[in-house]
This record gives structure tokens, sequence and C-alpha cells, in this order.
């Protein structure tokens, strides 16, 4: 028989499952509404029973699982198996998840940041293949993050390092929502460049976007990517700065780590070639002269499958250096 894994993608929303076989080709996935409100009990009994119900629509069953990977949001204690917080799961306070998982599905659990887990992902499949050193960035509602240094996750001592948001590019700048200012998530996350887009329009900067912002009562990303792409001035401005701030990050990081591979995902790149050129172009402006950078900055690959499938190739690595943790 085949080797199973399943690789689960647990938000706040939703929770993704996947069965992958032992090459990580998808096998079957489903998607069910995670109910975090109901607790930790609830929702670890759910996704136990969408496991069981997908592997059996497929002809599987528990026994037939190697092991279960799982990305979480929100700081972890990874080598215990235990969820500390979680700010879309208020409920989720000091939960091991890998045991009480393990001991629903008989099968071996590990986890990891979500973030981390869709960088894996992208290494070991995706955008990020051969590249044994890598910075990856999601560019949504925030921005996360993951570190890979000589194939490795960059986890750090207290096992919640690359928190990539969160480095400070414009001291004293503008408040992000961690209560730092001047993260890179306060000007380039989907939400910062919508508030950035806003509040260039209620200042009286003429745009198109004002024509959106009185008609729907707010701006998003997606309408100043749609507004740039019509030619739009302001809207031009606003993914500047996005790409500005996305720019010197990625050169932080450089001297930080040296990958080379930087990846973006996350809802943001459908901004498109427009966002990624920009992005390159202030990098080019900004970085150093010394030597010329050999780094490709591009966007990922695996869409919204990238934390199963970075799940399950977490679950398999762990199998391949016998590192299983199921409570």
């Amino acid at each position: 028989m085949n080797e199973i894994f399943i690789g689960i993608d647990l938000g706040g929303t939703n929770i993704k499952i996947g069965c992958f076989d032992s090459e990580l080709k998808l096998i079957c996935k489903t998607a069910v509404a995670t109910e975090a409100d109901m607790g930790p009990d609830v929702v670890i009994d759910k996704m136990a029973q969408t496991v069981e119900k997908l592997l059996d629509d497929s002809g599987l069953s528990l026994q037939d699982i190697t092991a279960v990977g799982i990305g979480t949001p929100g700081p972890a204690k990874y080598s215990e198996g235990v969820i500390i917080k979680s700010t879309n799961m208020p409920k989720f306070k000091n939960v091991p998840i890998c045991r009480m998982l393990n001991e629903k599905l008989g099968a071996p659990v590990v986890f990891d940041n979500d973030a981390n887990v869709a960088c894996w992902g992208e290494y070991v499949v995706g955008a990020g293949k051969g590249a044994g050193d890598m910075v990856f960035f999601t560019l949504g509602t925030g921005i996360g993050g993951g570190v890979i240094s000589n194939g490795k996750l960059v986890h750090g001592c207290d096992e919640n390092a690359a928190e990539l948001g969160h480095i400070i590019i414009y001291p004293d700048g503008r408040r992000c929502n961690c209560g730092q200012k001047g993260c890179v998530e306060a000007y380039a996350s989907a939400d910062a460049t919508a508030k950035r887009a806003t509040e260039a329009v209620e200042a009286g900067n003429e745009s198109s976007l004002k024509k959106v912002l009185d008609e729907k009562g707010k701006i998003t990303s997606k309408d100043v990517y749609e507004h740039l792409a019509a030619g739009d001035e302001l809207a031009r401005e606003i993914t500047d700065g996005t790409a500005k701030a996305l720019a010197l990050t990625c050169i932080s990081m450089l001297h930080i780590t040296e990958p080379k591979r930087i990846v973006f995902a996350g809802g943001m790149i459908a901004a498109g070639e427009p966002l990624l050129a920009r992005i390159k172009d202030f990098f080019n402006e900004y970085i150093w002269t010394l030597k010329k950078e050999p780094v490709e900055i591009c966007f990922a690959t695996l869409g919204e499958d990238a934390g199963i499938i970075g799940a399950a190739a977490l679950a398999k690595q762990a199998r391949d250096e016998g590192k299983y943790k199921s409570g």
C-alpha cells in the first residue's frame, strides 16, 4: 500500500484538508467551517471526522495514514505540539493539538506555523524548489513569512522566528496592529494598502478610487490594483509605496540570510506583474553596490493549496527524519 500523508490547514474561518501520496501528489481534498468559537475539543473532533470521511470517500481508512501535518496561526510550542494562543481562535489556549488529534486518528501528528507550512510547501514542490535558501512572504490581511536556511526552516530559540511582517522599515512610522511602529505590515499588507489609499482619497487626492469609496464605503487592495491597471495616478503611488516597503524588507532579509530565492504568496499577488516589477525596481534602486546579488524575486505557484501541501510535506519530512511528535 502506498504511503498516505494528510495535510491540514487550520484557519480561524475554515479547515482545509488534503490527502497525498508518498510523492505528495494530491489524492483528494475538502474544506469545512472551523467554528472556532465552539472551542478546541469541538474543532479537533470535527477535524478528525472530516479526515475520516475524506479517506472513506476515496476508498481509504484511518489505518492507511502514515502521518499528519498541520499548519496553524499564532504563537506555539511546535516541539511540544502545543498551540499557545491564537488571535483568530481565542478559545485555543495551551492546546496540545498534536496529542489530541493523534488520539483520534491513531497516526503521528506534527505541526508548525501556517506561514512556515506554506513556505515549506513552496520550497518542496513550488516556486522555491531547488533553492536551498529561501525567504517567503504571505501578503494578505497581514504579512506572514518563513525562512529556509540550508534546507531547514528557521524557528529561533522560542520557536516563533520569521515574523517577517514585523520587521521595522520606518522607525516611528505607522502604528502596526502588533503594537510596534513602522512595521512593513503597516505599509504593505492588503489592509494597509487599502488604508493608505482610503486616507489619500479622504485627504482630497484626485483619483478614480473616490467613486469606489463613495459607492462602496471602502477601498480594497483589489480596487487599488484594478485602478492601477486603468492608469490611475494615485493607485500607482499607493502601489509604489507597497512595493518599496516590500523591497526594503527583501534587502534586509538578503543581508541576514542570503537566500537564493524570495517568494511572495497570498491574495495580493493577484496584482500580477505590475506589483512584482515595482518590487524589483525598488530592490535594485536601494540595494548596495558592493556586488551584484543573484537573488531571484518571484511569486508563489501553489495558490490556495500551499497550506495543505506544505503540511503533508512537513509530515513526510518528519517521517523521513524520525521526528514525529504525537503529544
